[in-house]
């Protein structure tokens, strides 16, 4: 059997890539996301006691970083869509053609996201978790995940239709 220190460099070597996208995702920072990344597989190994499937690493994995991403954000105050400048009902339902999106418009559009739709629209894209998931993993009620989701997805929506001057419709 091997050492749980040979076992962390395997889960390193396996998920490193995966941990440091979405660390920079949450983040939109290089050194932010480097610093997340190493707190991550620092926990990682302190707590590889508590791994008790290697097949599900990942999600441990994930969890753990969104944990350290929301400590150093502190505690985040829900923020209204009104607040934003977000209107909901006016919301174009057109979006730039995917293949238009390059990944630092999308960066960028994610990093004016207030921290709680960012985290939210992560999660069920990048993590590819349920509603019922996120609720659970960030102990909110479900329509409260909903909510954060749409509006998060709205306001992704009409920052890339500003940065880009060819769309397309989206089907929903």
């Amino acid at each position: 059997m091997a050492s749980p220190s040979a076992d962390t460099v395997k889960l390193v070597d396996r998920h490193l890539a995966e941990v440091y996208r979405y660390a920079f995702r949450l983040t939109g920072s290089q050194w932010d996301a480097e610093e997340l990344t190493q707190q991550t597989f620092l926990i990682a190994h302190q707590n590889y006691s508590q791994l008790r499937d290697f097949a599900s690493a990942r999600s441990w994995l994930f969890t753990i970083l969104r944990h350290c991403f929301l400590r150093s954000q502190g505690r985040w105050q829900p923020q209204r869509a009104a607040d934003m400048g977000v209107d909901l009902e006016q919301m174009a339902e057109e979006v730039p053609d995917a293949d238009a999106i390059d990944s630092e418009s999308l960066q960028t559009a994610l990093n004016k996201l207030p921290a709680e739709y960012r985290l939210v629209v992560l999660m069920y894209y990048f993590e590819q978790c349920s509603y019922r998931e996120i609720a659970e993993k960030l102990a909110l009620p479900i329509g409260t995940v909903m909510s954060r989701l749409a509006r998060g997805k709205a306001a992704l929506r009409k920052l890339l239709a500003d940065e880009s001057p060819a769309m397309v419709k989206v089907s929903h």
